[in-house]
C-alpha cells in the first residue's frame, strides 16, 4: 500500500511536530485538535503556530506549512475519510482514546492504518471493543520530540497487525520520514524512555548522594561520555519539567519500579518554573546570562564551567577509552561515574529481555532516541564485562543473567561478519540495516583502496568509489586534495563507473578549509605558498567538475564555505535533509575562493539565458549572487539550499541520513550509462556598470551603520570579482573569475582586520565585526 495523505490527531507539541515533518516530507496533511469555545479551531491553530514558530524550526521550509489543512473533532472528523494513514497523538488517556478510535471506525476506508504515538498506555487496552479490521490495521508509532530532528521511531506491533500494515509503515518512516526504526516490546515506555529516563532520574539521586552541582553533573554526563550537550538537566529543561514528571510518574504507576523524582525538583514543579518553555527550570536566562539552580537552595546563581581533575586528560582520548577512562576519575567525581554507570547498566541488563527483541535494538534507541554516540551495550563492551561485573556488585546491585551469558563482549568481530549476544545466549549476526552502507564495514569487507590520516578511498562496488574526508569537522586541505586527484586518477585509469564524496559524522560534512593552517601562513608572509594552496582548491574543484564520470557529494550538517565549494561543483548533490549549506567566508573577512564566487555567478547567469528582454537582466545574476555570500546565507535545510540556490534541479534528498552514502552511488550509477562530462562556455561580465551599482549598495548600508569600515572592504572585493573587474562588458571563462577570487581571496587575507577575525573564530568559534 502506498500512503499519499496522513491524518495527525491532536495539535499539541508532538502532534504539531509529526505533522510538520510531513509536510515537510511533501505529504499532504489532516491536522485536528477538539473545539474551542469560541473558535472551533482555536486549539489546532494554536498548534499550527506553535509549529511554525518552533526554535529550532519544525519545518524544513516555512511554505510546506500550505500542505496543512486543519479542523477539529467534533465537525471535521469527516476530512480523514479520504486518508491512508492517521496518527493519533492526543491526551494521555485511555477512555478519550478509545472514543476516537471508534469514531474512526465509521469514517476512514477500510485500508486506512491507524497508529498510536502514546509512551505509555498497552496497545492491547487501546484495542478493547474494535472490530477485527481495525485490529489489523493498528499498531504503535512512538515518535520523539522534536520529530524532527530526534531520528528514533519506535515501532510496537501488536499480536493483530497484519505484516502488510507493519511493512507500509516501517517503509514510509525510513525512506519518507527519515526514521530510526526499532521495534519495541508492548511494555511501559517501550525502550529508550524506560531505560533513558531511569538514568536521568538516577543521575538527580546520585548528584545528592555525592553532593554534585547542577553544572558538575551536566560536565559529567554530557559530550564527556558521548551524550549530547545539554547532557541530563539541560535535556530535561527542553522537555519540560512538567512532561518529565508526567513520564516518570506513569513509568511508576504502570512498572511498580521507582521513578520518583527527588522533592526539591517537585518544588522547583510548583512553583512555575517548568524549563525553556517558562524561561526558568534547573537553568534560567536573563539577556545573555545564564544561571544555574543551586538544588539545596532553590536559588539561581552564575552558571559556573566546572574544573574536574582529570577531565581535559580524558578529552584526549577517543570514546570508547574516555568512557572507561571517567569512572577512575578522582574523589566524588569518579564516584559518582561508578554508580551511575553501574545502576544504569544493571537496570538496562535486567530489563532487556522485557522490552526488545535483541540488544542492538537498545543500543540503537538510545543512540537515535536521545542522542548517545555510543549504545549502553557498547559502552559496557568500552568498559569491559568484567569491571561492569565489579562495578555492580560494589554498588551492591544483583549480577544479571544477561551478564552472565556474555562470554567476553556482547559484540564480537568473527571476519567480516559483526555479531551480539542472543538474549536466549550464543552470538547472532547483527541484522543490517537495509539500504545502508556504513564506512566501517567498507573497511572490515577490505574494501580500502588508500588512505591517509587526512582521507580515504573506498571500494563502494560495481565500479564506485567513495573518498571520506577524515579531518576533524571534515576540515579542506592539501591532504584531501591529494587523495580526491589520486581518486580521480585511479577511477579513470582502470575504467571505473564513477566517485561518492562523503563521510560519516554526527556534526559536519565539512565546516569549510582549514583556518587555523592559513592564518599561519599568513602571519608568517608565506604568500606564494598560500597562492598555491588556493590555486590547489580551484583546480581540485575543476577537475572535480570537469571529470569524464559522474561525482556525487553526499554533504550533511554543517557544509560550510569550502565543503560548500565541494557540493557545488559536483555533478549531483545527495543531501541529507538536515544539510545546513552555505558560503560564509564574509564571517572571517574573506570571500570564497575555492569556486564558489565564480560557480554561483555562473550558475544564475545560466538560468537567465534563455530569457530575452527586462525579464533577463543580467544584472539580477550578479546582485542575487552578491546578495548571498555578501549576507553568508545559510540553509536551515536541504530544502531551503533548493530555494537559495545552493542545490539545483537534479539534485536529490536522503530524508534518512543512514541511507545518504547508498542513495548516493545510486545516484552515480543512475548517471553513469549516458554520461558526457560537462562543458561550460563564457558569460558576460557586466563591468564598472555592476560595479557601481554594487558599490552603492554597499556605500547606503554603511551611511546607514549597518556595517563596518573593513565590511565595505570584503563586500567591495566580492562585488570587484562579481562584476568581472571594472572595464567595459566582457566575455569572460570560469578560470578569469577564479583568477579574481584568488586575487582578492589573498588581498582580504593579508589584511590585518581580516587575520584578527580569523583568530578570534578559531579561539571563541564565533565571528567578530570589526
Amino acid at each position: 500500500m502506498r500512503i499519499k495523505k496522513v491524518g495527525v490527531v491532536g495539535a499539541g507539541t508532538m502532534g504539531s511536530g509529526i505533522a510538520a515533518l510531513l509536510a515537510s516530507a511533501g505529504v499532504p496533511v489532516v491536522l485536528l485538535d477538539i473545539p474551542g469555545k469560541d473558535d472551533p479551531l482555536e486549539f489546532v491553530k494554536r498548534g499550527l503556530e506553535r509549529a511554525k514558530k518552533a526554535k529550532p524550526a519544525a519545518f524544513m521550509r516555512k511554505d510546506r506549512a500550505a500542505l496543512i489543512t486543519i479542523g477539529n473533532t467534533r465537525d471535521d472528523l469527516e476530512l480523514l475519510k479520504d486518508v491512508d494513514w492517521v496518527i493519533e497523538a492526543i491526551i494521555e488517556k485511555l477512555e478519550p482514546k478509545q472514543e476516537l478510535y471508534e469514531r474512526l471506525e465509521g469514517i476512514l476506508p477500510e485500508h486506512a492504518i491507524v497508529t498510536s504515538n502514546t509512551s505509555g498506555i498497552p496497545m492491547a487496552s487501546l484495542l478493547e471493543g474494535r472490530s477485527e479490521n481495525f485490529k489489523k490495521h493498528f499498531l504503535g508509532t512512538h515518535f520523539f520530540n522534536p520529530p524532527r530532528y530526534l531520528h528514533l521511531l519506535e515501532i510496537i506491533p501488536t499480536p493483530h497487525t497484519d505484516p502488510e500494515a507493519l511493512k507500509t509503515i516501517e517503509n514510509f518512516g525510513d525512506r519518507i520520514l527519515g526514521k530510526g526504526l526499532v521495534r519495541a516490546k508492548d511494555v511501559p515506555g517501550f525502550i529508550a524512555n524506560r531505560l533513558g529516563v531511569y538514568g536521568m532520574l538516577k543521575a538527580v539521586a546520585l548528584m545528592e548522594k555525592h553532593d554534585l552541582t547542577i553544572d558538575e553533573v551536566d560536565a559529567l554526563a554530557g559530550p564527556l561520555i558521548g551524550r549530547p550537550k545539554s547532557a541530563i538537566f539541560r535535556t530535561a529543561d527542553l522537555t519540560g519539567l512538567d512532561v518529565l514528571k508526567m513520564v516518570a510518574d506513569e513509568l511508576a504507576h504502570t512498572t511498580g519500579e521507582d521513578f520518583s523524582l527527588p522533592e526539591w525538583v517537585l518544588k522547583v514543579i510548583e512553583g512555575g518554573c517548568l524549563g525553556d518553555k517558562t524561561k526558568c527550570g534547573f537553568y534560567k536566562k536573563e539577556g545573555k546570562e545564564i544561571y544555574t539552580l543551586d538544588w539545596k537552595t532553590l536559588e539561581y546563581k552564575p552558571r559556573e564551567k566546572p574544573k574536574i581533575p582529570g577531565v581535559d586528560e580524558a578529552k584526549q582520548l577517543s570514546l570508547s577509552k574516555r568512557i572507561a577512562a571517567v569512572l577512575d576519575l578522582p574523589g566524588k567525581y569518579g564516584a559518582f561515574m561508578r554508580d551511575l554507570f553501574a545502576i544504569s547498566s544493571q537496570y538496562t541488563l535486567a530489563k532487556t529481555p522485557e522490552i526488545a527483541y535483541d540488544i542492538v535494538s537498545v543500543d540503537r534507541a538510545l543512540k537515535w532516541g536521545f542522542g548517545w554516540r555510543m549504545g549502553p551495550y557498547e559502552q559496557m563492551d568500552a568498559v569491559g564485562l568484567e569491571k561492569t561485573a565489579e562495578l555492580i556488585e560494589a554498588a551492591g546491585l544483583e549480577k544479571p543473567e544477561l551478564l552472565a551469558k556474555a562470554e567476553g563482549a556482547f559484540y564480537k568481530k568473527e571476519g567480516a561478519e559483526r555479531r551480539m549476544l542472543a538474549l536466549e545466549g550464543g552470538y547472532v549476526p547483527v541484522p543490517e540495516l537495509p539500504g545502508v552502507i556504513e564506512i566501517q564495514t567498507l573497511k572490515d569487507a577490505g574494501r580500502v583502496v588508500k588512505e591517509s590520516k587526512d582521507a580515504a578511498l573506498y571500494d563502494m562496488g560495481d565500479g564506485v568509489l567513495l573518498l571520506e574526508f577524515r579531518t576533524k569537522m571534515g576540515a579542506l586541505g592539501e591532504g584531501i586534495f591529494k587523495m580526491l586527484d589520486y581518486g580521480l586518477n585511479y577511477i579513470e585509469k582502470n575504467d571505473l563507473t564513477g566517485l561518492v564524496i562523503g563521510r560519516e559524522d554526527e556534526r559536519a560534512f565539512s565546516a569549510g578549509a582549514n583556518l587555523a593552517l592559513i592564518l599561519m601562513l599568513a602571519q608568517e608572509g608565506d604568500w606564494d605558498e598560500l597562492e598555491m594552496a588556493v590555486k590547489l582548491f580551484q583546480k581540485s574543484t575543476m577537475r572535480l567538475r570537469q571529470a569524464p564520470f559522474p561525482v556525487v557529494v553526499a554533504p550533511f550538517g554543517l557544509t560550510l564555505g569550502g565543503g560548500c565549494e565541494m557540493t557545488l561543483h559536483a555533478d549531483r548533490v545527495q543531501a541529507a535533509a538536515e544539510s545546513y549549506i552555505g558560503l560564509v567566508e564574509v564571517g572571517v573577512g574573506l570571500i570564497p575562493a575555492g569556486g564558489g564566487t565564480k560557480e554561483l555567478l555562473f550558475r544564475f547567469s545560466e538560468e537567465l539565458a534563455p530569457y530575452t528582454g527586462a525579464e533577463a537582466d543580467p544584472f539580477a545574476a550578479v546582485k542575487r549572487a552578491f546578495e548571498i555570500i555578501a549576507m553568508a546565507k545559510t540553509s536551515t535545510s536541504a530544502l531551503e539550499a533548493f530555494e537559495i540556490g545552493y542545490l539545483q534541479k537534479g539534485d536529490r534528498i536522503s530524508m534518512n541520513k543512514d541511507r545518504l552514502l547508498a542513495d548516493a552511488k545510486q545516484r552515480v550509477l543512475d548517471l553513469a550509462p549516458d554520461y558526457v562530462s560537462p562543458v561550460r562556455g563564457t558569460i558576460t561580465a557586466l563591468g564598472k556598470e555592476a560595479l557601481g551599482n554594487l558599490k552603492y549598495a554597499v556605500w547606503s548600508f554603511r551611511e546607514a551603520g549597518q556595517i563596518t569600515d573593513h565590511e565595505v572592504r570584503i563586500a567591495s572585493e566580492l562585488a570587484y570579482v562579481l562584476s568581472g573587474g571594472d572595464g567595459p562588458p566582457r566575455q569572460v571563462s570560469e578560470w578569469d573569475i577564479l583568477d579574481l577570487e584568488r586575487e582578492a581571496f589573498l588581498k582580504l587575507l593579508g589584511t590585518r582586520k581580516t587575520q584578527e577575525r580569523i583568530a578570534h573564530t578559531l579561539k571563541t568559534g564565533k565571528p567578530l565585526r570589526n
